[in-house]
């Protein structure tokens, strides 16, 4: 069984992926209750965090229900990923997990998340330092490389290893093919096979069948899954997965009633958390695949993702249920 340092994970664990404005507390409580093994809150900036920026603040929360549960940071400049370690491990975490994967531009132009790819030397150097700063478990995410002709996954997995990371998510791709083209796991199959590796190593990108999910345990031979998108809207995907482990089926799509309820609470535990305002536009995101494949649902997302009053978006789930109570899904 994989092990995070002190953290026991059950065979090929489901980890919920670090996702800007997704992987939030009300959204990582029902992907838990889904099955979920590992959470992941959102990238949170150590820049933002050394400021006391309320944005990077409110991602720190965390509860008891949720573990084990890492927090995600990223930056590039020593003393600031020195402090947010400090701030993160006062906020009791399982995992401390560095970002050096996120493609998006705003980051990378900073050296921090995937931008680092181009300096593994400062990329080895900021982990140890942050291994060497807490008690907690420090684990990566990162890509393959930045682009296709600086692969050197295999080496970088066994630097970070070597100066103390508990366990590596690899996302299939280079940060040049950003979300484009064909996740190849092959490479982090040469990670996992490389006789000097000992800590998990976990796979992500396309896992976004039950199917996919066997191939990259029993084909590549990986220690677990991260799931990101096809978790968005469909927290059933972690419970999906390993019913198809089990028994080699497929369990029924959630019917119109289960998705109606899992939007409600969603909403509600949204506007709980952060308010009506902020509550009812982050989970907007969201509706397209709870409602996925409807014929003639259109009028009623609209709804769901113009208004700003809750109340109308309550309104127009109540009236998404009667008008497609007995739908099939497929």
């Amino acid at each position: 069984m994989p092990r995070i340092g002190p953290i026991e994970l059950p065979d090929f664990p489901l980890l919920l992926a670090p996702m800007e404005d997704v992987s939030d507390p009300p959204f990582r409580t029902l992907c838990k209750e889904q099955g979920a093994d590992v959470m992941y809150t959102e990238f949170i900036s150590s820049e933002g965090l050394i400021r006391d920026a309320a944005k990077s603040v409110i991602k720190l929360d965390i509860y008891e229900k949720e573990r084990p549960i890492g927090i995600q940071i990223f930056g590039a400049e020593l003393d600031s990923m020195l402090q947010a370690v400090d701030i993160v491990t006062e906020t009791g975490p399982d995992i401390i997990d560095i970002n050096f994967g996120c493609p998006v531009k705003k980051v990378v132009c900073k050296n921090a998340g995937a931008g680092i790819l181009r300096d593994i030397p400062l990329m080895v150097k900021l982990t140890e330092a942050m291994v060497k700063r807490t008690h907690l478990p420090v684990t990566v995410k990162t890509r393959l490389g930045w682009d296709h002709n600086s692969i050197k996954i295999v080496e970088v997995a066994e630097r970070l290893q070597d100066v103390g990371i508990q366990s590596i998510a690899i996302h299939g791709r280079t940060r040049v093919q950003m979300y484009k083209g064909e996740a190849d796991w092959a490479p982090i199959a040469e990670v996992k096979n490389n006789p000097r590796m000992h800590i998990p190593v976990f796979g992500n990108g396309d896992v976004d069948t039950p199917e996919a999910a066997m191939r990259m345990r029993d084909v590549y031979g990986l220690d677990g899954a991260m799931i990101g998108r096809a978790s968005i809207g469909y927290p059933w995907f972690f419970r999906e997965v390993k019913h198809f482990f089990k028994t080699g089926e497929h369990l029924p799509p959630p019917d119109m009633e289960a998705r109606v309820a899992a939007a409600r609470r969603h909403l509600q535990m949204a506007i709980d958390w952060k308010g009506e305002k902020l509550g009812v536009f982050e989970t907007r995101r969201h509706y397209t695949n709870y409602f996925k494949g409807i014929p003639n649902f259109k009028p009623y997302r609209m709804k769901m993702v113009t208004s700003d009053d809750a109340a109308d978006v309550f309104a127009a789930f109540d009236e998404a249920m009667e008008a497609f109570a007995g739908y099939e899904f497929a």
